[in-house]
């Protein structure tokens, strides 16, 4: 799992689909940017019609400033490739609808890491879809997260991103508040979200990560 390598986390892992249930956070540290990223895989054909864990996926998925797309390049099942699977991820980040105000999904900044090149026919396959995916405008990684191939430069990227999306929230005016005069004042309490959300690849579609 990507996440186990590049933080503390230690989310479940197995060789079969869909053994994540709820999203994987951990703590990553880039230099001297730290963010927070948050696995979210599952995301199936129909995710955004809430096929699948599809629709609670993607409301974690609202609170990222990035993603990273994680594309299997080992995968041998039948009808499926890296291109595909990213295809499949982008129409259901496409479909769903954000909260008014928000960036929408497939506009905001977006990463792709191309993963399992440590096994040779994923290397070899890595270096056939890169062109199309830069051709599309992406900025690809080739990684490994067994040998932790490529997962500097990766992190790296992400903290850049991280840190203009702060800056650009910390120089956003704040947005006025009307409040009648002796209503009390309100209270609330916030949590800081996500930085960065990763998507993977899986079954017939694709998971995405940050």
């Amino acid at each position: 799992s990507l996440i186990a390598a590049v933080s503390a986390a230690k989310p479940k892992i197995a060789d079969y689909p869909f053994t994540t249930l709820a999203p994987n956070l951990g703590v990553v540290q880039a230099g001297d940017v730290r963010f927070t990223v948050a696995d979210v895989p599952g995301l199936i054909e129909g995710a955004s019609e809430g096929k699948g864990l599809g629709l609670d996926f993607l409301r974690h998925v609202e609170r990222c400033s990035a993603l990273l797309h994680v594309l299997d390049c080992a995968t041998l099942e039948p009808g499926r490739d890296p291109i595909t699977d990213l295809d499949v991820i982008l129409a259901e980040l496409d479909a769903y609808p954000v909260p008014e105000g928000q960036t929408p999904l497939t506009e905001r900044p977006q990463l792709i890491a191309l993963n399992k090149v440590d096994v040779p026919d994923a290397l070899d396959l890595a270096a056939l879809v890169r062109p199309e995916l830069e051709r599309r405008g992406f900025r690809v990684f080739e990684i490994s997260a067994v040998s932790h191939e490529g997962l500097r430069q990766l992190t790296y990227a992400l903290g850049d991103i991280v840190t203009a999306d702060r800056a650009a929230k910390a120089a956003a005016p704040a947005p006025e508040r009307s409040r009648s005069a002796g209503s009390p004042r309100p209270t609330s309490r916030t949590t800081r979200p996500s930085d960065t959300w990763p998507t993977g690849s899986r079954s017939s579609a694709s998971r995405t990560c940050s």
